[in-house]
């Protein structure tokens, strides 16, 4: 097994914020906030500092070991084999088993390109959210209430899939604080807590990244190559710039099977719209090199471009043509809302089992009139 997140080397536009946390905790009067949420947009290794910093709280030795748990005490064993009595995870498939979990929670998904000898679509990588619901909360009371135990840490990640009711079960917790117990929530989208939620909580300031450090990171974790392309830093700039700047995000998105594959998406969707191609048979032949949930992520990428070209903004893709492709014949506002609204009913329809290949075949269609 690979080293746990819990022990990963501190991402380097965290430092700051690492050295006031640990500060606090271990100077007197040690007032750690009872609740924190770390929120923003996925990419910006808001898991990756909150598990870190989890496992430097419950570690036997963080006070000779400031820049991160030792690793080694009782403690750290129990983390690293998904055993701490003193730790408890909403939703369980949160809790961190090895450093790619890091990956899968921040937006870091890993894409599997397909066999041409599999018959049926490999299934998305994507995480599967589960709804936090009223009795999870309430399963947590009698952890958070037993007392004369030490540190105790409720995470929470995804906390903006509580249910109102469960949201509300939170509150009395959030209200009464218990002594060494501490909650961590964790959201990629805060605007959907309840404002009773958010008022209760500090809010760790993770959103911010210089760009330099941010591309800095990026071009070391790539290297000076990827999928036989060099690296340059104009590369590098359009990844973050697409990313929103965030550096995880970005790195994900330049290892993507499905980024790599934009200049044959726009191949398909010109062949498409000029009639050379029927929908049938790009549906086919597309099938055998992306899940539909990676061509769902292509195509919602390069309509962003195809948009704001329309607006008279420059392309953020400066290695494709899309801009010479638009020049000859621009969709209108109308035809890329209508692929916007099927998109979201294919994403709703594949949540209900619909058969992939029925989505996309819808989904070419689509295309066809964009």
């Amino acid at each position: 097994m690979t080293d746990s997140i819990y022990f990963a080397p501190l991402l380097p536009w965290q430092q700051s914020l690492w050295s006031q946390m640990t500060e606090r905790v271990l100077t007197p009067p040690h007032n750690l906030p009872h609740a924190l949420l770390a929120a923003g947009m996925a990419g910006m290794g808001k898991r990756a500092f909150v598990w870190r910093f989890v496992a430097w709280l419950l570690c036997h030795q963080q006070a000779s070991h400031r820049q991160g748990a030792c690793g080694h005490c009782e403690s750290c064993q129990w983390l690293k084999s998904g055993t701490h009595p003193s730790l408890q995870v909403l939703p369980l498939t949160s809790m961190p088993l090895d450093a790619e979990h890091d990956n899968v929670q921040e937006g870091s998904k890993s894409h599997h390109k397909k066999s041409n000898s599999s018959s049926k679509p490999a299934k998305s990588a994507s995480k599967t959210l589960v709804t936090i619901k009223v009795d999870d909360i309430r399963a947590l009371q009698p952890f958070i209430h037993q007392g004369g135990q030490g540190v105790r840490i409720c995470v929470l990640d995804y906390a903006e899939q509580m249910t109102v009711a469960a949201a509300n079960a939170l509150l009395k917790t959030l209200e009464e604080p218990q002594a060494q117990v501490h909650l961590f929530l964790l959201s990629d989208t805060p605007s959907k807590l309840l404002p009773t939620i958010k008022s209760r909580v500090q809010q760790l300031p993770l959103q911010h990244i210089e760009p330099s450090i941010a591309a800095d990171y990026v071009q070391q974790a790539l290297g000076s190559t990827i999928n036989r392309e060099a690296v340059s830093p104009d590369k590098i700039q359009q990844l973050l710039q697409l990313a929103n700047g965030a550096p995880l995000a970005a790195i994900a998105l330049a290892k993507a099977d499905w980024y790599s594959n934009r200049a044959l998406w726009l191949t398909t969707w010109q062949a498409l719209r000029s009639g050379k191609r029927s929908s049938l048979a790009a549906s086919d032949y597309w099938q055998q090199q992306l899940t539909l949930s990676d061509f769902i992520k292509l195509t919602e990428l390069m309509l962003l471009d195809i948009r704001r070209i329309n607006m008279g903004l420059a392309s953020i893709q400066n290695d494709t043509e899309l801009p010479k492709a638009l020049a000859q014949r621009k969709p209108t506002e109308m035809s890329m809302q209508t692929l916007v609204d099927s998109l979201q009913q294919i994403k709703i329809s594949l949540q209900q089992n619909v058969q992939e290949k029925f989505a996309y075949d819808k989904l070419m269609q689509a295309l066809v009139m964009l």
